[in-house]
């Protein structure tokens, strides 16, 4: 594999079935922090979506390309149709899901350490087996330890951030540990 291929693959997280392919396109150092820039392709997921989160920090966008994205925001669901974009701002909780096939771009502005904690979140996944959403106590425990040592960049909304602060404990006292 050539320079050029193994820093492109270094820019895929493969996520499997749930949340789909990732592809970094602008990575935070290119864009020198002012934002990191993905493109997804997600098959679909899960009723609930990911668990209802805020960025303290900073804003997420979604431009969708294909498809329908489904955005909660302020305790409603609203469609997003492929063609239209959508911004959430800092401290708004919010999660996303799909029915069908979507492609997008999704923007967190400032950068901050979303590419370090996403880059993170896939080791779980693909290198200790993680599952999303989370199958049993350890990838709840793992998810919460990684999640609070992010709090700058994304704080859990349900379950509450406190519920992860507590497990992120209780699994460093059992000596689990999350990717550096």
């Amino acid at each position: 594999m050539t320079a050029t291929e193994q820093s492109r693959q270094d820019r895929i997280l493969d996520w499997g079935d749930f949340p789909g392919r990732w592809e970094i396109t602008r990575s935070t150092e290119e864009t020198d922090g002012e934002l990191l820039e993905m493109r997804f392709e997600i098959e679909s997921v899960p009723e609930d979506g990911p668990f209802v989160h805020t960025h303290p920090n900073a804003e997420e966008s979604y431009e969708v390309l294909s498809g329908v994205l489904e955005v909660y925001e302020d305790g409603e669901w609203m469609d997003v149709p492929a063609g239209e974009k959508h911004t959430v701002p800092p401290g708004t909780p919010h999660t996303f899901r799909n029915k069908r096939p979507v492609e997008l771009i999704n923007i967190h502005e400032p950068a901050l350490q979303h590419e370090e904690f996403f880059r993170r979140f896939h080791q779980l996944v693909a290198e200790r087996g993680v599952s999303l959403p989370p199958g049993g106590f350890s990838d709840i425990v793992l998810i919460a330890m990684l999640t609070t040592e992010h709090e700058e960049d994304i704080r859990a909304v349900s379950p509450p951030q406190w519920a992860f602060q507590i497990l992120a404990g209780i699994g460093r006292v059992l000596g689990y540990d999350i990717p550096d």
